[in-house]
């Protein structure tokens, strides 16, 4: 039993440490996740509070692990254990059976898990909690107290500490489609040897107040019947295929409301693009630094957002609009600089660190 015990304890501290660690690379990816979950069931309320709870729940993911591995406050920690992996399966079921999310973000980005996979993962660590709940007395720590304590107050430390920092400046591993070395134009397209959707064009009539579909094989009997009235028609999904690019919606466009994307990335050179979701005007005189520079060394610099109207009362720049959804995936940190060379992404940075990017564009002078 001790080494039932003592087996299971180290594979479930080791997972939610991993879990842990996998999402604080990225919090707002989880953020981002949980608006998902909110939008879904019309919490709307709560997406303002997203990232607290995102960072607040992978503390404790680390936090719990760390108390599993080395045996302290036990009897605590299987309780909130046994409370967490029973709200995690809850999602990952909703996920996987409502077929509304695709993804549960239990691994981030980095280890993307299918919602059926997720859902089968906290039935298995269900499992080995519940084992460990049943003999949570038997579980000692081998380690002083004053030790478990120092290991404990670490382990929180450095469970927010590296949450704020990514917050401040980027993820330390990149994940995302729009990491170094890719090519934004090629991400926009669909992967070959990608499945498209199967669908089928439905009808919707009305008969006897009620709406009727069905498709062009199975018309009713009586159709001719001028009891049908003409309601709708549309693509019904019947099997659901993998054809989406890894890059979707991602446009940039003028003020004249012309798609530029193809035009600007298709450029041969250097280029400058600052990805900003919002727009805060203390930002201005850095980013007109580094505007001044690119222009200095004939590098074109231009703005990405959704926000056009609030950036151009502060920046006198070449604003593209971009859909907000894709600015948010390539901007973790808002606002993010890129610099791009013949359309593939050579660097980037939140703006805190874009005096790097600044003394790049010095050392050309």
């Amino acid at each position: 039993m001790k080494i039932a015990l003592t087996l299971t304890r180290y594979i479930v501290g080791i997972l939610f440490i991993f879990s842990g660690l996998v999402k604080a690379n990225d919090p707002m990816g989880l953020a981002y996740k949980m608006q998902e979950f909110f939008e879904v069931w019309n919490w709307h309320f709560l997406n303002d509070y997203a990232l607290m709870f995102s960072v607040l729940m992978i503390a404790f993911e680390i936090i719990a692990g760390v108390a599993v591995l080395i045996g302290w406050q036990f009897r605590l920690f299987s309780w909130l254990l046994l409370l967490l992996i029973i709200f995690f399966t809850f999602l990952t079921a909703y996920a996987a059976f409502s077929g509304k999310i695709k993804e549960c973000g239990c691994f981030g980005d980095c280890f993307k898990l299918p919602s059926m996979g997720s859902f089968l993962k906290d039935i298995a660590l269900t499992i080995l909690i519940v084992f460990l709940f049943i003999y949570r007395d038997k579980v000692k720590t081998i380690w002083s107290n004053r030790m478990a304590i120092i290991g404990m107050l670490a382990a929180t430390i450095f469970s927010f500490g590296i949450q704020f920092w990514v917050l401040e400046h980027l993820p330390l591993v990149d994940c995302l489609p729009y990491k170094k070395g890719a090519n934004i134009l090629e991400k926009r397209k669909i992967p070959a040897g990608a499945i498209p959707d199967s669908t089928v064009i439905t009808f919707v009539y009305k008969k006897d107040g009620k709406d009727v579909e069905f498709d062009s094989d199975h018309f009713p009997a009586d159709f001719n019947d001028s009891a049908y009235q003409f309601v709708n028609r549309y693509d019904k999904v019947v099997r659901k295929g993998n054809a989406e690019p890894p890059i979707k919606d991602f446009v940039l466009v003028n003020e004249n409301n012309i798609d530029t994307t193809d035009a600007l990335l298709t450029q041969k050179g250097q280029m400058l693009i600052l990805f900003a979701k919002s727009w805060d005007p203390n930002w201005n005189e850095q980013v007109k630094a580094i505007q001044a520079t690119a222009e200095k060394n004939a590098i074109p610099f231009i703005i990405s957002t959704s926000v056009a109207d609030d950036v151009r009362a502060n920046i006198k720049a070449p604003i593209m609009k971009s859909d907000f959804v894709a600015i948010k995936t390539a901007a973790r940190v808002d606002p993010t600089l890129y610099l791009m060379e013949d359309g593939y992404i050579v660097d980037k940075w939140a703006l805190p660190d874009a005096q790097k990017a600044y003394d790049i564009l010095k050392r050309k002078d």
